[in-house]
């Protein structure tokens, strides 16, 4: 049965320890809310599941018993060591066992840490997770940017993260990570959750989303150079194109040197960059385009 909130509770007194605010550790406890996310990601016996920030471990649990092999990374020892006594039994590789790291997700912003990259271990996998507030964009981003394997991302999240990713153009949220997503992703909302589904109760509302890769090449490539000129560009969205990147240089390629960042939408972000010969994060130029 998966834990009641009676049972979180429990397993936190009995260590003497408190829901860490630092690390966002706020405990996600209601069980319908749970099933649509494991729905959404289709889960089933043998998928390969990455999950972080396991805390006590509900979700990760519903995962084995549904036959996942899960590779969990819980920064937080005493939450590692609460998921390892409940799940001794299931530890090891597998369908319906548990990986569990004690380590950071990711190395630095933008990569996934030797420890999560080598349990992968190349192979297909889903990110399934109620993701810490301030690992989620970074993480999100570094999957869909740098992870072909990762065939989905279901998760749970602030909903004003979640605004950011599915914003349009013109809108308040849009901004880099919104032409990231619309490029290479479709979103969809799974639910949106309030305070009360966790403990304890954050002062935000969160969401669930699900986030599906677009398939066929990407629009942009090397991706990383073009998203290091969106990211760049964005940095002074109330700027004018033609003061970030010269009124001559962006005349030249039809663009109105008047407009600025957030008023581009995603597939112009990519004409823009391919137009002005790919130019990299520093402002230099990797040669004109071929207009074939």
């Amino acid at each position: 049965m998966p834990q009641t909130l009676t049972e979180i509770r429990e397993e936190l007194a009995a260590r003497g320890i408190r829901p860490k605010h630092r690390l966002g550790q706020n405990f996600l406890h209601d069980h319908n809310q749970i099933r649509k996310l494991l729905a959404a990601a289709g889960v089933q016996a043998g998928g390969l599941v990455l999950e972080v920030g396991p805390g006590t471990g509900t979700l990760t649990e519903m995962l084995l018993d549904a036959g996942c092999e899960v590779v969990a990374c819980e920064l937080d020892r005493d939450m590692a060591e609460i998921v390892r006594s409940r799940n001794a039994h299931r530890m090891g590789a597998g369908p319906g066992r548990l990986a569990l790291l004690e380590c950071d997700c990711l190395d630095g912003k933008h990569a996934l840490s030797a420890a999560a990259l080598a349990a992968l271990g190349g192979r297909p996998f889903r990110l399934v997770a109620n993701l810490p507030y301030q690992a989620a964009t970074p993480l999100m981003a570094t999957l869909l940017e740098a992870h072909p394997h990762c065939l989905g991302q279901f998760v749970t999240i602030q909903r004003e993260v979640a605004d950011r990713l599915a914003a349009t153009v013109g809108s308040d949220a849009y901004g880099p990570i919104s032409v990231t997503v619309a490029l290479l992703a479709q979103v969809e909302t799974i639910s949106v959750l309030p305070p009360g589904c966790f403990w304890p109760a954050p002062k935000v509302t969160s969401a669930m989303i699900a986030i599906r890769p677009r398939t066929g090449p990407r629009p942009a490539e090397p991706w990383h150079d073009f998203g290091a000129f969106v990211l760049r560009t964005f940095g002074q969205r109330r700027k004018q194109l033609g003061s970030i990147l010269g009124r001559d240089a962006v005349s030249a390629v039809g663009f109105d040197p008047m407009r600025r960042p957030e008023t581009l939408a995603p597939a112009e972000w990519v004409a823009l960059w391919q137009a002005l010969g790919q130019p990299r994060a520093g402002g230099q130029q990797s040669g004109p385009q071929s207009s074939e």
